[in-house]
């Protein structure tokens, strides 16, 4: 849990159990992550981008990390290569190391390091072709210990895909950990939360600079941030950071308008939650699923399976149907037919990561089984769409990774 000091030490307990046993325990996940199975392959005929066979449908294992990553971020390029960068390693030590995925090869190669170690930090592509890399937390810990011990990040730095190198760029007004990047239709980001404040900012691609804009109506972390069809950003739940240990999660969502430059609250999700998915879908609405949700003392939690639509037109959340299992910290990916795929994730005993994935389908509103991911893992994955329609999932604490065909 990334707010509660004992889950950590849960973590690396369970890691120190388990290092002789899986020699690459990637978390899988199928959506937009990568996790990994190294030396497996799926069942059928269809060839991978990597050389493996597999049905639709299926995880197939492809090439192998540089090195251990968790927390870390993965951006496809305009020339189709998946950027992952930073994390921390299997010592929750934070990393600066950045590596590429050729779907083509189904192989990743070392590239460029980042100007500064971070994990829980954000990437985002910018209409210029490079990435904008922002905060984190440049030391080792869960959300609320960066937030709440000073050990967040406010550098930036952009990395170019044709030199294959990070070059630092405007520092942002407040230092953030945990946050939210989100790409505006103006071509500007606008970051939010992981600060313990209102506070949020716009970064200019043009001028390379932060400026503050209008502050969120709650302070928030492990929320999530969504562009909407009409041009504002959707922000919902999370937890307010109190302490390490009293957060308080949140039902709360609001609206952010680029035009005006404010936040303006809009109607409340069913379920308080954080460490969930976003996920907009063809029709326009946003699928919010999963997460868990800590009371008032922090220490009354609960790890959900609800999922809920929110409807830009009416301002509103409805219920839709449930996921099959508990997850929080998991990955959601709109693929090319439209349905979402979710992967991976926490499930309800804080430590294992479920080998299960499942398909939502907008227009039955239910969640089906697909194939499972080829190994359980501990940490935290990311899920790419490649150019391909296949989903990159890229593990936490391992170097294996694999494919959703």
């Amino acid at each position: 849990m990334w707010n509660r000091v004992w889950s950590v030490l849960v973590k690396v307990t369970v890691l120190s159990v388990f290092v002789g046993i899986v020699a690459a325990s990637g978390c899988g996940s199928d959506g937009n992550s990568t996790s990994g199975a190294g030396g497996k392959t799926g069942t059928g005929g269809a060839t991978s981008s990597g050389g493996t066979t597999a049905t639709s449908g299926a995880f197939v294992a492809t090439g192998t990390m540089s090195t251990v990553r968790d927390r870390h971020t993965a951006t496809l390029l305009s020339n189709g290569k998946v950027l992952i960068a930073g994390g921390e390693d299997s010592n929750q030590t934070p990393l600066a190391s950045a590596e590429l995925y050729d779907s083509t090869a189904g192989k990743f190669t070392t590239t460029g390091s980042m100007t500064a170690k971070r994990q829980w930090h954000m990437a985002t592509l910018l209409s210029n072709g490079k990435v904008l890399i922002v905060g984190g937390c440049g030391d080792g810990g869960n959300a609320s210990s960066c937030v709440l011990e000073g050990s967040n990040l406010a550098s930036a730095e952009l990395y170019d895909p044709t030199a294959g190198t990070f070059t630092a760029t405007g520092g942002m007004t407040t230092a953030r950990g945990p946050i939210t990047a989100t790409l505006l239709s103006n071509g500007k980001v606008l970051i939010a939360g992981g600060s313990g404040d209102t506070s949020a900012e716009l970064y200019d691609p043009t001028a390379g600079t932060f400026t503050a804009t209008g502050s969120m109506t709650a302070a928030r972390v492990a929320h999530t941030a969504t562009l909407l069809s009409n041009g504002k950003v959707l922000i919902a739940g999370g937890f307010q950071p109190v302490s390490l240990m009293n957060n308080t999660s949140l039902a709360s969502a609001e609206l952010y308008d680029p035009t005006a430059g404010t936040f303006t609250t809009t109607g409340s999700m069913t379920t308080a939650r954080e460490r969930h998915s976003a996920t907009v879908l063809s029709n326009g609405k946003v699928l919010i699923a999963g997460g868990e949700y800590y009371k008032s003392d922090g220490m009354q939690t609960g790890h959900l399976t609800s999922a809920e639509l929110y409807d830009p037109a009416v301002g509103g959340f409805t219920p839709t149907g449930s996921m099959s299992t508990e997850r929080y910290d998991f990955t959601a990916t709109v693929l090319s037919n439209g349905k979402v795929l979710i992967a991976g994730g926490y499930n309800g005993n804080m430590v294992a990561q479920s080998l299960s994935a499942e398909l939502y389908d907008s227009g039955t509103g239910k969640f089906t089984p697909t194939g499972n991911t080829l190994e359980r893992g501990l940490g935290s994955v990311t899920a790419t769409l490649l150019s391909n329609g296949n989903v990159l999932i890229a593990p936490g604490d391992s170097t294996s990774a694999e494919l959703y065909e």
